[in-house]
C-alpha cells in the first residue's frame, strides 16, 4: 500500500506542477458556477411566478429536483466527458514521450502498484473537482432548505461515474506517447458510452437494451434522484476493474517489446 500511495503522490504532484490541474479546475469551476447561478436565478423567478399566480397552497418547489439534479445529471456529467481526458491523457503517454516508461517498467514496483497509484492520483484530483461542485450546493443550505439525504447518493454516483471514466482513460493512455491523441481518443470513447442510451429512443430490441445498459447515463440517473441501487454500483465498479485489467494487459505488452 505504501508503494501505491507513493506513486499516487508522484502523479498528484505532477498534475499541480503543470498547468493541467489548474486548467481543469478553473474551467470546471467556471462552468459549474455559471450553471449554478443560472439555475438558481431561474428557480427564484419560477417561485415568484408561482406565488403571484396564487400558488400559496401548493407544496414548495424542490431545490433538489429543480437545481441539484439538473446540474449533476444534465451538465456536470457532460462537462466531465471533456475534462477527464485532460486528466488521464498524460498518465502513460507522458511516460512514453519522456522515456521514463522504461524506468517505470523495470522498477521494483509491481504493475498493479503502478496502475493503482496512477489511478488513485487521478481520482484524488477528480475528488477535488467533485468537492467544488458540492461547495456551490452549500449555498442552497444557507438560503434554502434542500433535502440533504439525496446528496449522499449524488456524491457517490458522481465519484463512481468519474472513477469509471478515469480507469478507461488510463487504459487508453497506454497506447500512445502523444497526449493529444490519448485525450482525443478518450473523449471519443466517452462520448460513445454516453450516447449509447439514445438507442432506446428508436429500438426496443435486445441489442438496444444491451447498449442502453452499457451507457454511462443509464446508471447515473438513479444516483441523481437520490437512489442508490446495487446494480448501478456494480456497473461502475465493473468498468473500473475492467479499465485496470486492460491497463495491466497493456503494460505486459509494453514489457514484451524489444
Amino acid at each position: 500500500m505504501r508503494n501505491v500511495l507513493t506513486v499516487a503522490g508522484k502523479e498528484l504532484r505532477a498534475y499541480f506542477h503543470s498547468p493541467i490541474a489548474y486548467l481543469v479546475m478553473t474551467v470546471y469551476a467556471a462552468i459549474c458556477g455559471f450553471v449554478f447561478y443560472s439555475s438558481t436565478a431561474f428557480f427564484v423567478i419560477q417561485s415568484f411566478r408561482t406565488q403571484a399566480m396564487g400558488g400559496m397552497g401548493m407544496p414548495p418547489i424542490s431545490l433538489n429536483e429543480n437545481i441539484i439534479r439538473p446540474i449533476l445529471a444534465g451538465v456536470v456529467t457532460v462537462v466531465l466527458l471533456f475534462l477527464i481526458p485532460l486528466i488521464t491523457m498524460r498518465l502513460y503517454a507522458e511516460e512514453k514521450r519522456s522515456g521514463t516508461i522504461e524506468l517505470l517498467l523495470t522498477s521494483p514496483l509491481t504493475d498493479l502498484e503502478i496502475i493503482l497509484g496512477k489511478f488513485l492520483g487521478s481520482l484524488v484530483l477528480f475528488a477535488i473537482l467533485e468537492a467544488l461542485t458540492f461547495i456551490y450546493f452549500v449555498v442552497l443550505f444557507l438560503y434554502g432548505n434542500p433535502n440533504p439525504k439525496p446528496l449522499i447518493a449524488n456524491a457517490l454516483g458522481l465519484l463512481l461515474y468519474g472513477a469509471a471514466l478515469l480507469a478507461l482513460g488510463m487504459w487508453i493512455s497506454t497506447f500512445t506517447k502523444n497526449q493529444i491523441i490519448a485525450g482525443a481518443v478518450g473523449l471519443a470513447a466517452f462520448l460513445l458510452l454516453y450516447l449509447l442510451d439514445w438507442v432506446t429512443a428508436y429500438s426496443n430490441s435486445t441489442a438496444g437494451q444491451v447498449m442502453s445498459y452499457l451507457a454511462l447515463t443509464t446508471h447515473f440517473d438513479n444516483f441523481s434522484k437520490g437512489v442508490i441501487q446495487l446494480s448501478d454500483v456494480v456497473y461502475y465498479l465493473s468498468v473500473v476493474l475492467l479499465g485496470i485489467f486492460l491497463t495491466a494487459r497493456s503494460m505486459e505488452a509494453l514489457k514484451g517489446r524489444p
